[in-house]
């Protein structure tokens, strides 16, 4: 999944950017890998069982000899481990094109090491630990029944959104965009036109990758990260794969056809946010709703994603690959699926304690799971908006976090090397196409 958020990455923005976001890319990954090592797996899953808000133990894989026991299930802490970085790495990943085109390699480094070895964890042990104090794997959980979200539309893309928002709101407009809004208001006419070289092939290309990777995001969450007894797994996996395939599906043909209403043209980056915001919405209950549940999602994904890309227009919010509204927007819609679209038969395959009498609300089961899903999400956008947005303003205030203007109009790619840009660099899109 990484290399599809790279991938992506390059291609969304300028070309004299682009070696910049795979680079960091590159170190979502790495050092992500050791922030989590060193802490965040402790603070997700290292207990103790009564503490509801962060784990204390197991720092550094201290103790990792053996599967333990949850739900009464065997759990091996290792595979955990490398799938939770993973996750880990995406929600940095969503971040980093939030703050493209502008934004320091110091500056960068210390975000990702915060966002990995601490906030995102702390949100995935509220969610996904046996004692997180919403979890649906707890014991007595809240309101009876816990959040919901599967695969982590508000664990990793409502985390990674907000995130995004407060680094690209507190860094301000790329200067780019900011000139050329001047110009269209008659304002700076002697500075000279920015050519954009952006190159949709990667674009496509990466948000092929991800569609694949989510394969391994919600199918794959299954068996790493709720245990299921007695309940045939490849029917859960089987339907979680259809559900994934009809949101993204439906939200993609969707964005096509409104933006061309819309704008009166076919926008290949458009459809490809919109495939990714169909993606990030059933991410939560996939593996707990009807197929015509996800075609449902997707169409309101793509809605949203609009939605949100006219209001962030309107605000002068300068997100380069959409990210805020894609992830966080998106996330929260599906999240608030889960409380009413979640059926009573799928929820006790998937969650080992779930109570009979608990469902979506369209269901018949009462509003505590959507109370329950919008309470969550309220407290993981509460939380990475208070550590986020001081990590940014603290960089902000050290110079840490932007780079000069000759370097974001000249491209931090030769910046940051140390030498001029070649254009070599990225390859052309009839080479990629080949």
């Amino acid at each position: 999944m990484q290399a599809g958020f790279a991938v992506l990455c390059a291609g969304s923005v300028n070309r004299t950017h682009a070696l910049t976001i795979m680079l960091y890319n590159v170190m979502d990954a790495a050092v992500g890998a050791i922030a989590y090592y060193l802490f965040g797996y402790a603070f997700a899953y290292g207990g103790p069982p009564h503490n509801g808000f962060i784990g204390t133990r197991n720092f550094a894989m201290h103790n990792f000899h053996h599967p333990t026991l949850e739900n009464g299930n065997p759990v091996n802490p290792t595979s955990r481990w490398l799938h939770q970085w993973a996750f880990a790495g995406v929600a940095a990943g969503i971040t980093s094109g939030s703050i493209a085109e502008r934004t320091q390699v110091t500056g960068y480094l210390v975000y990702v090491s915060f966002l990995t070895g601490f906030v995102y964890p702390v949100v995935s042990h509220w969610v996904w630990a046996p004692s997180g104090w919403i979890s649906p794997f707890k014991i007595n959980p809240f309101l009876g029944v816990g959040m919901v979200d599967f695969a982590g539309s508000s664990v990793v893309h409502l985390t990674g959104g907000i995130a995004g928002f407060w680094g690209s709101w507190i860094e301000g407009e790329r200067l780019a965009v900011k000139e050329k809004r001047e110009r269209k208001q008659g304002k700076g006419l002697s500075l000279p036109e920015p050519e954009e070289q952006k190159n949709d092939t990667l674009l496509v290309l990466g948000t092929c990758l991800l569609w694949f990777s989510w394969y391994g995001f919600n199918p794959g969450s299954l068996t790493s990260i709720v245990p299921v007894a007695n309940i045939a797994k490849d029917v859960v996996v089987a339907r979680t794969a259809v559900t994934t395939t009809l949101s993204a599906a439906t939200s993609a043909f969707t964005t096509l056809l409104a933006r061309r209403a819309i704008t009166g043209y076919w926008n290949v980056p458009d459809v490809c946010n919109g495939l990714l915001g169909g993606l990030a919405a059933v991410t939560a209950g996939c593996a707990v709703i009807e197929p015509w549940a996800a075609i449902l999602i997707g169409m309101l994904a793509a809605w949203v994603l609009i939605g949100m890309n006219a209001l962030a227009k309107q605000l002068l919010y300068d997100d380069p690959l959409e990210a805020f509204q894609l992830h966080a927007g998106c996330g929260l819609l599906g999240v608030t699926a889960a409380g009413l679209l979640a059926k009573k038969d799928y929820l006790m395959q998937v969650y080992p304690r779930w109570q009979g009498e608990y469902s979506g609300l369209f269901y018949g089961g009462g509003g505590r799971l959507l109370a329950a899903q919008l309470i969550g999400a309220l407290c993981i956008t509460l939380w990475t908006s208070l550590t986020m947005g001081v990590v940014f303003w603290a960089l902000e205030l050290f110079e840490l976090l932007r780079i000069s203007p000759d370097e974001e109009r000249g491209g931090y790619d030769s910046a940051m090397r140390g030498k001029p840009d070649n254009p070599s660099t990225v390859a052309p899109d009839a080479v990629i196409a080949a």
